[in-house]
């Protein structure tokens, strides 16, 4: 890599030969950007994988405000499992199944969920036993070793005998399928997963704690510079890392939202990089708080 684009990714280097529209429409795209915290997590989840199956299977809960990435982590671990087709055997295998938890939590709606993502017909009359039983068969012919549940704090929506019907089915599922659970959700979760004692002391706690002025930050931040399409280096002094955080409060997305318009803006006038001065006089055009939480 020559020394005029040394300061981004091969990826990133690779849009400024395309145009200004091109490279902005890049920037505002979802992208995945590797940062130490999010690697720590993947790795942790990638362990569940190669975990021997047994009756008690190892567990990870990941927490953390709104916007702190928890969503895509999720989505990056189950797009690096993803499912696989042998033609020769004719057989389908899906490491990783993910879902969401129904808004309100109840054994036949979450049932209905799993078949829906499972790609089941589902028998209007069915009874839960029946989905029961269809989703077992599903998840155990196409090999399921980690059920992945996103929004997992949704399960406090439900009355309190809701929420231990659908606790007992999570152990359930893991106890028959011999899987592993990995659950999402804001800090409230926690009091979720603790309705069921035996389920709750499976699980390992990975807490997506809001940024602070440290090394870390700095990383985060060098990152997410590094994956931005700008033809000048952006070099910003620990004022205005100070700034952004005062900023972005410390939120994940807010954080990505302030680079991103930055970076925008950086094409549209000609500037190409990041400076101080335009972080100091940068004001969000929404309310940051209404908007992440």
């Amino acid at each position: 890599m020559n020394n005029e684009v040394s300061h981004l990714t091969a990826r990133a280097a690779a849009l400024l030969a395309e145009t200004d529209e091109r490279r902005i429409r890049a920037i505002r795209s979802r992208r995945w950007v590797l940062y130490p915290r999010a690697k720590q997590a993947l790795d942790r989840l990638s362990a569940l994988l190669d975990h021997p199956r047994g009756t008690r299977m190892p567990s990870v809960a990941i927490y953390g405000d709104s916007g702190m990435g928890k969503t895509m982590i999720m989505k990056r671990f189950r797009d690096e499992h993803p499912s696989s087709f042998n033609p020769l055997t004719g057989t389908l295998k899906t490491p990783v199944l993910a879902m969401e938890m129904t808004s309100r939590p109840g054994e036949r709606r979450f049932y209905a969920e799993l078949l829906t993502l499972l790609g089941a017909p589902q028998r209007p009359r069915a009874d839960i036993a029946q989905m029961e039983q269809a989703a077992l068969r599903i998840m155990e012919a196409i090999g399921v070793q980690v059920l992945v549940i996103d929004e997992v704090h949704n399960i406090l929506a439900g009355s309190y005998r809701e929420q231990r019907i659908v606790l007992n089915t999570l152990r359930f599922l893991s106890n028959r399928l011999q899987i592993s659970l990995v659950c999402f959700g804001v800090n409230e979760a926690r009091e979720a997963i603790s309705g069921d004692v035996q389920l709750a002391r499976r699980f390992q706690q990975f807490t997506l704690s809001r940024w602070a002025a440290n090394d870390q930050f700095e990383t985060l931040i060098l990152s997410i510079l590094r994956n931005t399409p700008l033809r000048k280096p952006s070099v910003l002094t620990a004022k205005s890392l100070r700034r952004i955080l005062q900023i972005t409060e410390g939120i994940t997305a807010n954080i990505f939202h302030m680079i991103n318009s930055l970076a925008i803006d950086a094409i549209e006038n000609g500037q190409e990089c990041i400076t101080d001065e335009v972080i100091e006089s940068w004001e969000p055009d929404f309310d940051t708080e209404a908007a992440y939480a």
